[in-house]
């Protein structure tokens, strides 16, 4: 018999009820998700390359605001997919990493608040890890993880434009550092989160393994 998967098992890992995840790949959240991957690259490269700081600026703010307009879109069009659910937290991650890793290259944060947030990705990849291992998928993205996620996106632009206009630094950089601190402080609590969560769902493994 095969192992029923973890949004039967256990509801509460599904993240509540809303559209059910279907198949469905080509979708306008999914487009709007992979645009937002391209926006990466550009990035990266206006900010390391061409050091254009203040397109880089407008491609990082876009690639943030649009943040939450896949997800709605998925809601309000009923176009919810599993491939959707996997893509849109990978490139909320993605633009964090490539942000995080050329804000250090170019100064504009230490290394130290890069290693932090890293730590914490290196955390949930072991989790993963071990959730696959025992059959399961990724948990679903909590409203603590979301949260986390907005406030870096928003400090992210902020920040840059502290560095690249200096004399918006006194205010930008107050608010900038402001929000980034939050997010580093709610992203490891979703972090913890996702730990308790797949520790329960292990455990729970473990437990149908002992009563067989």
């Amino acid at each position: 018999m095969s192992r029923p998967s973890a949004r039967q098992e256990h509801p509460e890992a599904t993240g509540g009820s809303g559209p059910t995840a279907g198949d469905r790949i080509l979708t306008l959240p999914n487009v709007i998700s992979l645009v937002r991957l391209l926006g990466v690259p550009l990035f990266l490269y206006l900010l390391l390359v061409a050091h254009a700081d203040v397109a880089a600026l407008v491609v990082l703010a876009i690639g943030g605001t649009t943040d939450w307009v896949d997800g709605w879109v998925a809601r309000r069009m009923r176009q919810v997919s599993r491939l959707g659910e996997l893509l849109d937290p990978f490139a909320d991650r993605l633009y964090i990493l490539a942000t995080l890793l050329g804000f250090t290259a170019r100064g504009v944060v230490p290394w130290q608040f890069t290693a932090a947030l890293l730590a914490r990705e290196l955390l949930l990849l072991a989790s993963l890890g071990v959730l696959r291992r025992h059959g399961y998928g990724p948990p679903p993205v909590h409203y603590v993880g979301k949260t986390a996620t907005f406030l870096l996106l928003a400090a992210f632009p902020i920040l840059l434009l502290a560095a690249a206009v200096p004399d918006t630094a006194a205010v930008a950089g107050a608010i900038g550092w402001g929000l980034a601190w939050w997010g580093l402080v709610f992203y490891w609590v979703a972090g913890a989160l996702y730990v308790v969560q797949a520790r329960r769902l292990v455990l729970a493994v473990r437990a149908r393994g002992a009563s067989a």
